[in-house]
């Protein structure tokens, strides 16, 4: 269940938020959405891929975690253990709503700060403080920096994700993996870049995409599958 609102000082004046990384915390999660302009970071530390939301039909860009659902082998006792942590992930629990705003024309909403009143790491005792006398804290001016960037880039994917499929750049594909003493994995139901038409795209579409920032993403997108051995890496080094 989750309950939104829009972040207020008189209505949470006294909100903290626990930045502790945990599975009860809702950490324990096979992949979480990124976007294009991410992809720098991302692909430091995780696998790029694709999926398709099988409600709304629109293709996402993630970074991949774990094999199986529920299962984050970056996830640890110690918290979470890379270098750099997904902006999708970090700015939980804020996210960006949407109000009229009556004063930008007729149907024409702002965005706003809004947050998860029902999420876990929502709390009155412990954790860091959103408001300090009546003012945002440099936490919380972090978070809405975070979350204007999740906003360009969600807006600058529109045209990524349209120019992938445009020249059918996406592919399924299904990832065999093997485990330790033999055991076999399939990682399925994700989208790839397809190299081989990747590499048949003319000058004049390449000069394209790199004017609109996206070959930089695509590139990375390709080099970040060489992070699929560490994931398997972990895997193998689960207990039994």
């Amino acid at each position: 269940m989750t309950t939104f609102a829009s972040l207020n000082k008189d209505s949470h004046s006294n909100l903290k938020v626990i930045t502790q990384r945990a599975a009860q915390y809702g950490d324990d999660i096979m992949y979480a959405m990124t976007f294009a302009l991410e992809f720098r970071d991302i692909q430091s530390c995780y696998p790029i891929f694709f999926y398709k939301d099988s409600e709304t039909g629109e293709f996402h860009s993630a970074a991949l975690f774990g094999f199986d659902h529920g299962q984050n082998l970056f996830l640890s006792d110690s918290g979470w253990d890379a270098t750099y942590l997904p902006l999708l992930v970090r700015r939980q629990p804020f996210l960006i709503g949407f109000q009229p705003a009556p004063e930008l024309g007729e149907g024409k909403t702002k965005p706003v700060v809004s947050i998860d009143m029902d999420n876990p790491r929502v709390s009155q005792t412990e954790g860091q403080a959103v408001f300090s006398d009546g003012e945002p804290t440099d936490y919380l001016k972090h978070m809405m920096g975070s979350l204007e960037y999740i906003h360009r880039g969600f807006e600058h994917d529109k045209g990524f994700i349209a120019a992938l499929l445009e020249h059918e750049l996406l592919e399924s594909f299904t990832l065999e993996i093997s485990l330790k003493d033999d055991a076999k994995h399939q990682l399925q139901g994700f989208y790839t870049i397809s190299e081989e038409k990747l590499y048949k795209l003319d000058g004049d579409t390449l000069a394209k995409f790199n004017s609109q920032g996206y070959l930089q993403a695509i590139y990375m997108a390709v080099a970040s599958h060489s992070r699929v051995r560490s994931l398997v890496d972990k895997r193998n080094a689960l207990p039994a």
